[in-house]
């Protein structure tokens, strides 16, 4: 998920809006919660979730190379632009990965641990002093990992599961796209894209080229016309979502798209729970009201 919700932070800041960007920010929630879905329908076809986020954001870098041609000087001039691009890379390559090995609700849920990590990244790299309002943010979100992870049987929560650690990594890598979005907002708005396609191709290319080497993970398979065709589909489909998105949030307030964007928690839950075979456990349901509280108010107090 270029998590794209992660550009919200670069928004304008409208004077008024209709019902359209919000349905523009509303579709682009619900492909990105739904997202599991064909994640997962391609690797049964043998194409690793590693693979095909580097299918997909390879596809969309070569979109914006072919239209906006101008945009790869200025990319290839800022430093910090790679910086973005190689965070919004490990975004989606933990987190697509995290969504074929656990329970979708439970790695959507580590994953918007953001607001945590998001507080110490502002801290570090934006100079933003951590006040009252951070600490608590922080302790929500924390108190609902604890809920979610701790054991069923009791004792201390662990991250126990491949999938809980990539969830996590996720978010860090979330958080770390907001942050280097909005140092980055002298840049162009083609350039910033231009940097998170590129970024969301190239690592998860190289580290599933590293890991195919070590056995770790099977190398891509032939093409064949059923994962090329979803593959490429949904390469425009996220294409689109993008566009989706960067209309909406122009022209809306940060804090109410931001707000709208977390509806990709609602998407991901009922889509799983429906289409998945998942079971809505009481803890689950206790720990994912209070990290999503921690990001309704890191969405509303910004």
């Amino acid at each position: 998920m270029s998590a794209p919700a992660s550009a919200l932070p670069v928004a304008p800041q409208p004077a008024s809006a209709g019902w359209l960007p919000a349905l523009a920010l509303l579709s682009n929630a619900a492909v990105w919660g739904v997202s599991w879905l064909p994640i997962r329908e391609l690797q049964r076809m043998g194409l690793h979730p590693l693979w095909a986020t580097a299918l997909f954001f390879g596809l969309s870098a070569l979109v914006v190379w072919l239209f906006r041609r101008d945009s790869w000087p200025e990319l290839l001039a800022h430093p910090g632009l790679w910086v973005l691009g190689l965070a919004t890379g490990l975004t989606n390559a933990t987190f697509n990965w995290a969504l074929t090995l656990g329970e979708v609700v439970r790695v959507v849920l580590l994953f918007y641990l953001m607001p945590v990590w998001a507080v110490f990244l502002a801290r570090w790299l934006l100079n933003e002093r951590i006040d009252a309002k951070a600490a608590l943010r922080i302790a929500l979100a924390l108190a609902g990992a604890v809920v979610i992870l701790r054991p069923e049987g009791g004792g201390w929560p662990t991250l126990d599961r491949p999938a809980d650690w990539l969830g996590v990594a996720g978010g860090l890598g979330f958080a770390l796209t907001n942050v280097m979005l909005r140092r980055q907002v002298p840049r162009t708005p083609q350039a910033r894209a231009l940097s998170m396609f590129v970024g969301g191709f190239l690592l998860p290319a190289v580290l599933g080229v590293a890991l195919a080497a070590a056995g770790d993970i099977p190398a891509p398979p032939a093409p064949a016309p059923g994962w090329v065709g979803v593959g490429l589909g949904m390469a425009v489909i996220y294409c689109l979502a993008n566009v989706a998105l960067q209309y909406g949030a122009a022209r809306l307030p940060v804090h109410a798209a931001a707000v709208i964007m977390l509806t990709e928690i609602i998407f991901a839950t009922a889509s799983s729970v429906w289409l998945g075979g998942e079971s809505l456990s009481p803890t689950a349901l206790a720990g994912g009201a209070l990290i999503l509280s921690a990001s309704v108010l890191a969405a509303w107090q910004r």
